[in-house]
C-alpha cells in the first residue's frame, strides 16, 4: 500500500488511537495502536514513530504495520544525557524524572517537580532520525536525536548499543533539525 505525505495529527497520551492527515486525499486516516497510550512522539524517520513516556524509554514503532523495537532496542536516558539535555537539573525519582530547584532547596514534592508527559519532548529527544528502517536486516540502523536544551547531539546504534553516545558540536547555537543522507 503506498501513500501521499502524511502529515502525523497529535497523539492523545490518553487514548490508543493515532491519526494522520493525507494531503493528497484531503482525508484524515485513523488507526488503533495500544503502543501510542501514555506517549508521545518525539518525530518520525524512515516511516518508524519513535516515542517517549514519563520514564524516558524510546519505543520505535511502525503505525502501519504495528511493528515496533521490543527487540530491537533502543537505549533509553541515561543520567549523563539528561544532564546534557535539560537547562535544569532533573534526576529519576521512583522511575519518573524530575526537575530540582536550582538552589538546591525548595518545599515542593517529587510529584509537584516531575516532568510530565507533554514536556519529555522539549526536555530530552527533541528529535530522532533513523539512518534506515530499524528492521531492515541488510543494514545497521543508527538513530541521533537533537538534546532539548544543548548544543550536543547524541547517537547510537540500534539494538547494537545500551546507551547515547554524546557528540559536541562544538556550536555557539542550538541544532534545528538532523537530516540522513
Amino acid at each position: 500500500m503506498t501513500f501521499g505525505p502524511l502529515l502525523l495529527l497529535p497523539i492523545d497520551p490518553d487514548s490508543d488511537r493515532i491519526g494522520f492527515y493525507n494531503v493528497l486525499e484531503k482525508k484524515v486516516l485513523s488507526k488503533t495502536l495500544p503502543d501510542v497510550r501514555d506517549k508521545v512522539a518525539c518525530s518520525s524517520s524512515c516511516g518508524w514513530l519513535a516515542l517517549i513516556d514519563e520514564a524516558a524509554p524510546v519505543t520505535l514503532l511502525n503505525p502501519f504495520t504495528g511493528a515496533r523495537t521490543p527487540c530491537v532496542e533502543v537505549p533509553p536516558v541515561g543520567e549523563y544525557v539528561a544532564a546534557t539535555s535539560s537547562s535544569k537539573r532533573v534526576s529519576r525519582v521512583h522511575g519518573r524524572w524530575v526537575h530540582h530547584p536550582t538552589n538546591g532547596y525548595g518545599d515542593t514534592n517529587a510529584a509537584e517537580r516531575a516532568i510530565k508527559l507533554e514536556d519529555m519532548r522539549d526536555v530530552f529527544f527533541r528529535e530522532i532520525v533513523l539512518s534506515a528502517p530499524p528492521d531492515t536486516a541488510s543494514r545497521e540502523c543508527v538513530a541521533m536525536t537533537m538534546l532539548g536544551c544543548s548544543t550536543e547531539v547524541a547517537f547510537c546504534r540500534v539494538g547494537v548499543d545500551s546507551a547515547w553516545t554524546l557528540l559536541d558540536t562544538k556550536l555557539e547555537f542550538s541544532i534545528g533539525s538532523i537530516v540522513h543522507y
